[in-house]
């Protein structure tokens, strides 16, 4: 066994079935997608080859660089939401009553589909018989805002129900790293005399960093993606107001019909999440790792 692991051809045969569907699932489709952002195309007609006439039209796009300020928005949400999904996560991974229910609760918004988180919170928004809106009324508040429908309230509305959809993936995440701190670590530190909170802030928490490093590129990426909630409550607006990348791309090609310049944006923001990816394991590297990298 040792002798045919040691044959180069043999682990290239091992090997050439999984790079055979990553071409064909994620890099062919990448390098097309580039290649239709260099034409002038409907996606009915014969293409038009164009070079870099999208690309260039592309920097200058006011709406574009708009939806991804968005999208930048969301993500530096997402990342601060991460520190309360974390701090949920050391109540729950302590000896607190009620905590197995506790995470069943967290993880419910993970069983329902996006489509039905948003509807869900269409009717919390909703300016007359929505859940907000009573309690507001019922504070004394006589003009309650219309939450989806006023440009400066919109994002910021949207970005609740995102991080409530996404908030048991994390805790999940995070509960199940703490788990994993040996017992006889957290024993030593409460025989030194650590409190609880020394014990989760200098013990526990250091000891899952790589795991915070990962739910941040998650977090980061995921939101300068993000299409299907937005696109379902708002459709990008009013007037792009709650406007993101993703949803950008899908109206260009979807409604104006210009597959050509939304394979430009769809390439621009796989460019923007590796860049956003490699600037934050950069950041996050330890000294040892950089120096190897």
């Amino acid at each position: 066994m040792n002798k045919m692991m040691s044959n180069k051809r043999i682990i290239a045969l091992y090997m050439l079935p999984a790079l055979l569907m990553l071409g064909a699932m994620i890099y062919i489709p990448i390098a097309l997608t580039a290649y239709y952002g260099l034409h002038n195309w409907n996606g009915i007609q014969a293409m038009e080859f164009i070079g870099l006439t999208n690309y260039i039209e592309l920097l200058g796009d006011r709406a574009f660089w708009s939806s991804a300020f968005h999208s930048l928005l969301l993500a530096v949400f997402s990342c601060l939401s991460l520190v309360v999904y974390l701090a949920v996560s050391l109540v729950l991974a302590s000896k607190i009553k009620g905590a197995n229910v506790l995470r069943k609760i967290y993880l419910i918004p993970m069983l329902l589909s996006s489509v039905a988180i948003a509807q869900l919170w269409l009717k919390v928004y909703h300016p007359s018989n929505g859940l907000i809106n009573l309690f507001l009324e019922q504070l004394g508040v006589v003009n309650t805002p219309e939450w989806l429908s006023n440009t400066d309230l919109v994002l910021f509305s949207i970005f609740l129900p995102i991080l409530w959809q996404y908030a048991g993936f994390y805790i999940l995440i995070y509960y199940a790293a703490l788990k994993g701190v040996p017992k006889e670590v957290e024993e030593a530190a409460t025989i030194d005399g650590a409190s609880s909170r020394q014990i989760a802030l200098r013990i526990k928490v250091p000891l899952i960093t790589e795991v915070l490093k990962v739910t941040v590129v998650l977090a980061v990426v995921g939101s300068l993606k993000y299409f299907d909630l937005i696109y379902v409550m708002t459709g990008g607006g009013p007037n792009g107001a709650s406007e993101v990348m993703a949803s950008y791309m899908y109206r260009i090609a979807f409604k104006s019909f210009d597959f050509g310049y939304a394979s430009a944006v769809s390439f621009f923001l796989l460019l923007i999440c590796l860049t956003a990816t490699w600037i934050i394991r950069r950041l996050t590297a330890s000294s040892e790792q950089t120096q190897y990298s």
